[in-house]
């Protein structure tokens, strides 16, 4: 018997209507035609199942009872379906890998194909077997006793699962990508097996270990492949046979019943998505199908508001999002479309908020923390359920609030025909998501036929693959599966760009939005390797991924991602020490280091807290920003050695005093901002700035109290015993101001390399530089007042910085704080 007949005989055992179909009909509607006799599909029609009437059993004790022995049965099943993917995933890490050798099993291309979507729901359904098997163990060690039989109701209305039957359902877009790829992976397998000995005997004997003594099954890779074809289908019936044994007085009732509707809506949408494929054909043959959709914040009528978008392969709809009352179906009403004929992106990232904005933000983080800690104060104890309820409900309309104002990145969209529409997003990893699915289409000689908008917008609520807004509050994952607390990320450097760049690296962090979710580095200079040794830090709670992109700036034109990753987030590998990783961006690697500090949150402030670089001592300055060597001086002595070792009196000519104070106030607010107005400054304003940092240090570089020991060692007359002495007064300074000292000695060398064009000799950087570094100390007063002569302070000041310049052989400055790992450094592949 087939899926179909299976769920049409259940829901009559049930009483529960459904259409019965022929067989010809079925076949008629199935979404694999040619594969209709080996793995049949039929998605239930959405007017054939209707939410169970309200259950009957004679007592709660006995509804109660019933389910728990329905989600022990899920519990297994889900164990065993887990082991079905993991025996069809066990081959792909070797098949990807012998992809690239000279004989390779499969191409890169094949491996993709056939293992489409299956890690993402494998992935999706351990976080619900994971979240399950927690609770129902926790509810079974809670069980009463044999003469406690009269707490039998309480314990069970204890048992909440229902979110996670919700999250589970949200994610099931994942399976569309499955199955609208199951076809060309069945035929890559097919036409593997028959070409390919090797893949071959590989398809023929796959195993897994089913059941709890586990017992080794056979499979072969199809049979295997089907697996989750066969799983979403029996979604709806798993739900209907929970929510009949659910109380509807259970908190979980409501949040099954929309768990179900969302399957039933989902599995019509399959059967729905494969009409429409073949229902709109172009003159050229193509089809019209859903490629994407997603909800996006639209500021086309001058007002923000979230938005339902939808692309197909010819054309973007915008819609407006409906919700559905209770036993009636959602519905979408038309907004605007854009065909892809011509389309035309630009993308731009305002991060800069008004007070107003700022403040209505942070309105709404405050309350979001305050509703966050109520519902984890009342999530035990039956009395709580109502206003937990309340709560939540409150905690996502803030949630909806937060995600129509926070965006701040903007997508435009211009068509040939003059019309242009404006999307706001939170992320760039998805903007770049959007615009990589929008160019992939628009690729090809795209031809637009008219659409029949009414009854496309109509269609939108079973084509969906995104069922509602991403709202954290409806799918975040608590306990060790998620992390709470301080989250740095220190982003070290990057290799294989194609051509000399400057780039910048955004980190974004998922989970609530207490706190801002994304931080980027400052722009390198023009390299193909560029170096940051930025250490960026984020609160996060409920946080389960990590998303880095690597972002090419260029003046005047628009910012090119040249590549992205994401990374999951598990507590068991995050401790409080670094673990350094090498991550693969497409072309582009880069080498981050992690490290996660547990601990609640505090709720969020009205300012971001400002770290002024200016006028603070540089072990602060220093310790702020996770480096040896602070930003400032490694930006402002990048960009001198990029454009200005060819600038005559370079470091002695003054630049613009208005100008060097307006780059020293935003070194003082906005590390990126200041460095990207950096590039554009006159090399002479970047100088300028570099020498006032030292002049307005609260201490000279170079520890006042070294005075004294660097004078004397000016005097020993024999050159070597000279350097060995001052370089043992160099190497007590703290660390930080010693590797700072360092990294301008080697700068200013470098500078003085170019003196038969700049004119800067190293006696004239000396000259410079000395009063900056080096500093007479206070104590150096005499017993009756008098203080050495101010000419000959400024003589040994020059002697010392000039001594060391002449030095051949300087020790190497380190710039970044060393990112100890417990093991050695990881490489991930992405």
């Amino acid at each position: 018997m087939d899926v179909y007949q299976e769920a049409v005989g259940y829901l009559k055992s049930q009483h529960v209507p459904a259409v019965v179909r022929t067989e010809t009909e079925v076949m008629e509607e199935d979404v694999f035609q040619e594969e209709a006799d080996s793995c049949p599909l039929s998605p239930f029609h959405p007017e054939s199942v209707d939410f169970p009437d309200t259950p009957t059993l004679s007592s709660p004790e006995e509804m109660l009872e019933r389910r728990l022995m329905v989600l022990k049965g899920i519990l297994e099943s889900e164990e065993v379906y887990l082991r079905e993917l993991e025996a069809l995933l066990m081959p792909m890490k070797a098949l990807r890998a012998s992809a690239g050798t000279s004989k390779p099993v499969l191409s890169g291309q094949q491996v993709q194909t056939v293992f489409y979507q299956v890690p993402e729901i494998r992935d999706m359904h351990q976080s619900f077997f994971s979240g399950l098997k927690e609770r129902l163990s926790a509810h079974c060690r809670s069980e009463p006793g044999p003469g406690e039989d009269g707490q039998m109701s309480y314990t069970g209305f204890e048992l909440v699962v229902g979110d996670l039957f919700l999250k589970m359902v949200n994610q099931l877009g994942l399976y569309g990508g499955f199955i609208g790829n199951y076809e060309e992976a069945v035929q890559v397998v097919r036409k593997c097996t028959q070409s390919d000995p090797r893949f071959r005997t590989l398809a023929q004997s796959m195993m897994s270990n089913i059941g709890s003594d586990k017992t080794r099954t056979k499979y072969t890779f199809e049979a295997l492949l089907y697996k989750p074809l066969d799983r979403v289908t029996k979604t709806t019936l798993v739900l209907l046979d929970l929510l009949k044994t659910t109380p509807e007085t259970h908190q979980d009732y409501a949040l099954l019943q929309e768990a179900l509707r969302l399957s039933r809506s989902f599995l019509s949408g399959v059967n729905e998505s494969s009409q429409s494929k073949r229902g709109v054909t172009l003159s050229h043959g193509m089809r019209r199908k859903l490629m994407r959709d997603g909800f996006v914040v639209d500021a086309s009528e001058g007002e923000r508001h979230i938005r339902h978008l939808f692309l197909y392969t010819d054309l973007l709809l915008c819609t407006r999002f409906k919700h559905a009352t209770r036993g009636k179906q959602d519905q979408y009403r038309f907004g605007w479309f854009l065909p892809l004929a011509g389309l035309k992106l630009r993308w731009i990232a305002d991060q800069h908020r008004s007070p107003d904005a700022q403040l209505r933000l942070h309105t709404i983080r405050t309350k979001m923390h305050l509703l966050r800690q109520q519902l984890r104060q009342h999530a035990q104890g039956s009395k709580g359920l109502a206003f937990a309820a309340r709560s939540r409900k409150k905690l996502e309309q803030a949630e909806l609030m937060l995600l129509t104002h926070s965006p701040v990145y903007t997508l435009e969209l211009h068509s040939p025909s003059g019309k242009s529409h404006t999307l706001l997003l939170s992320s760039l990893y998805e903007l770049e998501e959007w615009r990589e699915a929008i160019h992939k289409v628009t690729t090809d000689n795209i031809e637009t036929v008219p659409p029949d908008l009414l009854t496309l917008t109509s269609a939108c609520v079973k084509l969906r693959m995104t069922q509602q807004p991403p709202l954290h509050s409806t799918n975040a994952v608590e306990g060790e599966m998620s992390l709470c607390g301080t989250l740095s990320v220190a982003v070290h450097s990057a290799c294989g760009l194609q051509q000399p760049a400057s780039v910048y690296v955004c980190v974004e962090v998922d989970g609530y939005e207490f706190y801002d979710k994304q931080a980027t580095t400052h722009s390198s200079i023009h390299s193909l390797n560029p170096h940051w040794d930025q250490e960026l830090e984020f609160q996060v709670d409920a946080a389960q991924e990590l998303r880095l992109l690597c972002v090419s700036q260029a003046d005047g034109k628009n910012d090119t991602v040249l590549g992205k990753t994401s990374v999951k987030l598990e507590s068991k590998t995050l401790n409080e020490r670094w673990r350094r990783q090498t991550l693969h961006l497409g072309q582009v690697d880069v080498t981050v280091s992690l490290k996660f500090s547990p601990h609640p949150l505090e709720p969020p402030s009205a300012t971001a807290p400002l770290h002024p670089v200016f006028c603070v001592p540089i072990e602060i300055v220093t310790q702020q920003e996770g480096v040896m060597v602070p930003h400032v001086v490694r930006c402002c002595a990048e960009e001198v050695e990029r454009r200005g070792l060819a600038e005559v009196g370079i470091y002695r000519i003054s630049g613009s005093s208005s100008d060097i104070n307006t780059l020293k106030t935003v070194f003082n607010s906005n590390l990126r901002d200041a460095v990207t107005r950096l590039r554009r400054a006159e090399v002479n304003v970047v100088s300028g700035v570099l020498k006032l940092y030292f002049r307005e240090l609260p201490e000279p570089l170079i520890p006042a109290d070294k005075f004294q020991s660097l004078a004397r060692s000016l005097e020993i007359q024999d050159v070597d015993s000279r350097l060995v002495s001052m370089f043992s007064v160099l190497h007590s300074c703290p660390a930080p101001n010693r590797n700072t000292f360092l990294f301008v000695l080697h700068h200013l060398q470098r500078v003085s390399e170019k003196q038969d064009t700049n004119k800067m000799t190293l006696m004239n950087l000396a000259t410079i530089f000395g009063p900056s570094l080096l500093r007479l100390p206070v104590a150096a007063l005499g017993p009756i007042g008098s203080s050495m002569d101010i000419s000959v302070e400024v003589v040994l000041q020059v002697q010392v910085v000039f001594c060391y310049l002449q030095c051949n052989n300087l020790p190497e400055a380190q710039t970044s704080l060393p990112h100890d790992t417990d093991s050695e450094d990881e490489t991930t592949h992405m």
